[in-house]
């Protein structure tokens, strides 16, 4: 069980990791070994192997920011609304893909996650962006049709 603290500090770092690179935070954000359900399959990587993959993909898109319209933290769960946006280094032009992802955390660290994403060019069109990964979020939009 982790408290509302716990979660928000644990997020907090983990955004400092995807966003500025702050590795050296890794071993306070992810437990030794990661329970990971997303496009590569099943599979349990070490928190060296997870963090390997993150700076191959802020390399691959160096501007690469997690946008964040939803989360809730229920004792050692947390969920996301996200869009992933970046530019493509080759073409200039900006990418986006939305997704959704759940965790689940051990002793303050993330133990597993599923993630379910969006195909390239994808985002939330109902959403305000959240200023940081654990701020309210804002009220959502109307659709034009609702």
């Amino acid at each position: 069980m982790c408290d509302e603290t716990t979660m928000r500090d644990l997020f907090n770092r983990w955004e400092r990791v995807w966003h500025h690179g702050q590795y050296e935070l890794l071993p306070l954000c992810v437990g030794s070994t990661y329970i990971r359900h997303d496009e590569k399959g099943d599979r349990s990587v070490t928190r060296e192997a997870y963090a390997a993959e993150i700076a191959a993909l802020r390399t691959e898109r160096p501007d690469i920011r997690v946008v964040v319209y939803d989360h809730a933290f229920h004792s050692d769960r947390a969920w996301y609304r996200f869009t992933f946006k970046w530019t493509d280094t080759k073409t200039g032009e900006p990418r986006s893909r939305a997704g959704m992802q759940s965790y689940r955390v051990e002793a303050g660290k993330l133990a597993e996650t599923w993630v379910m994403l969006q195909p390239l060019g994808s985002a939330w069109m109902d959403a305000v962006a959240q200023e940081s990964w654990t701020s309210p979020p804002p009220p959502l939009l109307r659709h034009p049709r609702a």
